[in-house]
């Protein structure tokens, strides 16, 4: 936290919201923001307007309490209420210091986890991660050279035994206090009802430009196909396969010289920064849901 002016430290929030579309909104959040004692680092909004008949409105603004104010967090969210409430905003309010604590899901590839886990050492990507679980235990070695523990969950095969995993993953989630659920290249289809109970809080990374080359050997079908884009999409999980709110998108330029084995080291490196810059963007707090779209403060 940077130190105010006479030593005191400050404390930054960021407070993200969405409400329906009309006059004021911005001069009551920044109204309410500066009577409380904050001073404004960064404010971006967003209007949608494409639709007339259901125009939403988005918001995100970076705050830090200026030297003698009183304003913490539990009093900021209980003074911001009566406001959210005249609006009919769906908001939240994240204080800056706190790291999300990410629950990292594997299966046998370890780029996109590798490079996650670099990344928060080197203090590039903010959050913070107890646990990797695997469906299978191929990857615990990796996790322990960077210091995490490694839980092996078999997702198996039957339904039970589905149920089971599921049922061991989401215990993990309420133990560990998980804000967000990070697939990187975990291999194995969600349930509709773990989907539901973690609407908006588990990213994949997936191997196309969605909905293009599904299931096994997407490179070999790219290849198959004479592609001259390969790329990687990064999004939210639903119910629906590879079709959730997009977050990120990585492209990279092939010709008829790649093998299927360079569409795949290429694809891999867009994979990892899709997956990383989504990560980021959400611990950030920088992505606000919008039906099937997602709107993103950068």
């Amino acid at each position: 936290m940077p130190a105010a002016a006479g030593g005191q430290a400050s404390t930054e929030y960021v407070l993200t919201l969405s409400c329906p579309d009309r006059v004021g909104i911005v001069h009551a959040v920044a109204a309410y923001l500066h009577q409380a004692g904050c001073n404004v680092l960064d404010s971006q909004q967003f209007g949608d307007r494409i639709d007339q008949g259901s125009g939403r409105f988005f918001m995100r603004v970076h705050v830090e309490t200026v030297p003698g104010s009183p304003a913490a967090y539990e009093s900021l969210r209980a003074g911001f209420a009566p406001v959210a409430a005249e609006f009919g905003m769906e908001w939240d309010l994240h204080d800056t210091a706190v790291q999300p604590r990410v629950l990292i899901m594997v299966s046998k590839a370890g780029h996109c986890l590798n490079d996650l886990l670099y990344r928060r050492a080197a203090e590039s990507l903010r959050i913070d991660v107890p646990l990797v679980v695997g469906n299978h235990p191929d990857l615990a070695p990796l996790a322990a050279a960077h210091g995490v523990p490694f839980e092996h969950v078999p997702a198996g095969g039957d339904p039970q035994a589905r149920r089971r995993s599921e049922g061991r993953l989401l215990d993990l989630v309420g133990e560990l206090g998980i804000d967000f659920v990070v697939l990187a290249r975990y291999m194995r289809i969600l349930s509709p009802e773990l989907c539901a109970k973690m609407t908006g809080r588990i990213i994949n990374i997936h191997h196309s430009f969605l909905p293009s080359f599904k299931g096994a050997r997407p490179y070999h079908q790219a290849h198959a196909h004479g592609v001259k884009l390969i790329g990687a999409t990064a999004h939210y999980v639903t119910a629906d396969l590879d079709e959730g709110p997009i977050i990120e998108q990585e492209v990279a330029r092939v010709d008829h010289s790649h093998s299927p084995e360079d569409l795949a080291a290429i694809g891999s490196d867009a994979e990892r920064v899709a997956l990383a810059r989504a990560v980021r963007w959400h611990a950030e707090h920088r992505v606000l849901l919008h039906g099937r779209r997602t709107v993103i403060f950068r």
